[in-house]
């Protein structure tokens, strides 16, 4: 008869077991898990003989999912996802409950204007979280993956990983920041205004890591143009453009009345398309989560505020 290996496993072995899958290094699998590396040791011995495969080998750089074990943990995930929301599921949910630690990623445009409403409404809503922000960098979507992070906010990507959700909470308008005094008086104007400047373009790791959106649409109008700057961090650009006749492409999300000294400039680009979603990204397993539910409705209202 054919070995139960269902009936005969530890359950709290196949955790460990993704947690080695997603992290393939023996040190970090045992911090993620507030274990010893030794009782890391122990456990993957333990799925060793239970499987009969040797599921991880070492190499340079750290472990090497065997065939099976790479199959082993993409049919497993969806599972044990679904059985952490169900027991995870509140019907009685309250943010002033709440004590934990909430660690969310934002991209820069969005941190930019939520930040500080961000932790003043968790903070009154839930006055017993940790709240930790974080910049959007290249292996946010990864972190999300392994748990490391709750949510991240950012624009809309053209590849996601199936393990993730992306929730629609708002779109913005594109537009361009400028200082108070600049050349160009005008409140709404098309991208043949603005040749002959420089641009100051905000980098979104990740998503536009290694090129201006900005400059493709005047690449494709046939506008003459350089990019002067290139900055992750919004301050940089800002003080860039306090003090020079560069002009930075922004969103509607940009917190104009906070710099008395910049202005806002409305586009008009004919049949170009302005508008730009904004998605909350966050775990399969947290699908229908009280509080991803909650914290996705908070984001957003936020968001709609500083839009307006």
């Amino acid at each position: 008869m054919a070995k139960d290996l269902f009936a005969t496993l530890d359950l709290n072995l196949l955790r460990t077991f993704l947690i080695l899958s997603q992290e393939l290094n023996m040190r970090k699998a045992s911090e993620r898990l507030f274990v010893s590396q030794p009782a890391i040791s122990q456990a993957l011995q333990k799925l060793r003989n239970h499987f009969d495969d040797e599921l991880f080998i070492k190499v340079h750089h750290g472990l090497k999912a065997t065939p099976f074990s790479e199959e082993l943990a993409e049919n497993i995930h969806p599972y044990l996802d679904g059985l952490s929301s169900i027991l995870n599921k509140s019907e009685n949910f309250q943010p002033s409950e709440l004590q934990q630690t909430l660690k969310i990623a934002l991209a820069p445009q969005v941190l930019t204007c939520l930040s500080g409403a961000l932790f003043h409404e968790i903070r009154e809503q839930a006055p017993n979280v940790d709240l930790q922000l974080f910049n959007w960098s290249i292996s946010t979507f990864d972190e999300l993956i392994k748990g490391k992070l709750d949510i991240a906010i950012n624009y809309d990507y053209d590849k996601v990983s199936k393990e993730l959700l992306a929730s629609n909470l708002m779109t913005v308008t594109g537009c361009v920041i400028i200082r108070n005094d600049h050349p160009i008086k005008k409140h709404v104007a098309t991208p043949y205004d603005f040749e002959g400047y420089e641009l100051a373009s905000l980098i979104i790791p990740g998503w536009n890591s290694n090129k201006s959106l900005a400059s493709e649409v005047l690449q494709h109008l046939d506008i003459e143009h350089k990019v002067g700057f290139r900055s992750e961090l919004p301050m940089a650009l800002i003080d860039v453009i306090q003090h020079t006749d560069m002009y930075f492409p922004s969103t509607s999300l940009f917190p104009t009345h906070q710099y008395s000294g910049l202005r806002r400039i409305d586009l008009a680009l004919g049949d170009i398309p302005l508008n730009y979603p904004i998605y909350s990204y966050y775990h399969q397993r947290h699908k229908k989560n009280p509080l991803h539910t909650w914290l996705n409705q908070l984001i957003t209202d936020l968001l709609l505020e500083a839009h307006h």
